[in-house]
């Protein structure tokens, strides 16, 4: 019984790939077997570039256009109107002097939001991996766990710890109970701005410690073994061969999070809203609100923040690699 059925689907397989295979032989006699990979690499790179290249070339072209028209032909050309707007200051730590004071008082905290987040992200991301690589109880455990909070979206993070923080959330509740009074978390700039660095820490950690781990685990065992032979100690192990062997990984960890950091958005726009008034308000949430949200919307500005985000972007992970390689090669 059973044999009649194989053969019936070893046939149809054979069909298919006799189908399959005689127009791709008749393609690669046509193009010849070098160019025959561009074939399969089309769909790809026309969907790549209809959803990547075609929205950045076109958000050069708001950005250099005015009005708060959509079509290209309904927008008059400005030049460099926009970027200018957005560059005139008479003094760029002050954002109460600058025209558009709400993407500098944003671009200030993008920056102090990158800088702490960044560091403290890599920072006890590389702590937990230096833990979770020892052979404690309940290791495979206790990754998991740490893992976990990055399988959630960002929005239910955001939603979780809305309900934790908010007056009447979790956390007060706790306070109550013992005898503390009532903060209003989301509603003070100081503790809102820490709780939004707390959060995206707590959510994207697992995945930097997850890269780091990897990165330990990939140091040779008997480099250690010589090393405690030689009587070197913990601290001087760590310095002379763990952090040396694990750079490499430590760079693309600090590239990626540097990344993510200046990309923030889903959570902070769940969790404050940018607010209270600006104080959580990142570069990303000011174009997205300057350019959809508020009315009129101004596709002019909210292209030439990007591109300028984009920009800083790249200079300070240029910036990065060279300090990290430096440093590596020294």
């Amino acid at each position: 019984m059973l044999a009649p059925v194989s053969a019936a689907i070893g046939w149809t397989y054979r069909f298919a790939f006799d189908v399959f295979e005689r127009p791709m032989l008749a393609l690669q006699r046509l193009t010849g077997p070098q160019r025959l990979a561009w074939f399969f690499l089309l769909p790809n790179l026309v969907i790549f570039g209809t959803f990547t290249f075609l929205p950045i070339i076109l958000n050069f072209f708001y950005a250099t256009t005015g009005s708060d028209r959509v079509l290209l032909s309904e927008r008059p050309y400005v030049g460099f109107d926009n970027f200018a707007t957005l560059l005139t200051c008479q003094n760029y730590l002050d954002p109460n002097s600058c025209e558009r004071d709400l993407f500098w008082r944003a671009m200030h905290n993008t920056g102090w939001f990158v800088v702490a987040q960044v560091a403290f992200m890599v920072l006890f991301s590389l702590l937990t991996a230096l833990i979770l690589n020892r052979n404690i109880p309940m290791r495979g455990f206790f990754r998991a766990v740490f893992f976990y909070p990055v399988l959630l979206s960002p929005v239910v993070v955001a939603l979780i710890w809305k309900w934790i923080l908010q007056r009447f959330g979790v956390l007060n509740a706790a306070l109550e109970g013992v005898g503390l009074s009532e903060i209003n978390w989301l509603l003070e700039a100081n503790w809102s701005f820490f709780w939004v660095v707390f959060v995206s820490i707590w959510a994207h950690m697992g995945f930097y410690t997850l890269i780091l781990l990897a990165g330990l685990q990939s140091i040779p065992s008997d480099i250690y073994e010589a090393a405690e032979m030689d009587g070197a100690s913990k601290w001087r192990v760590f310095r002379r061969i763990t952090m040396p062997l694990l750079m490499p990984t430590m760079v693309v960890v600090i590239v990626l999070s540097l990344i993510r950091a200046v990309q923030a958005f889903d959570e902070i726009f769940v969790l404050t809203g940018g607010g209270p008034g600006s104080a959580t308000l990142l570069i990303l949430q000011f174009i997205y609100e300057t350019g959809f949200a508020y009315t009129p919307k101004i596709y002019g500005i909210a292209a030439a923040a990007s591109i300028l985000m984009a920009a800083v972007l790249l200079v300070l992970t240029l910036i990065q690699l060279r300090a990290t390689r430096s440093q590596s090669e020294g």
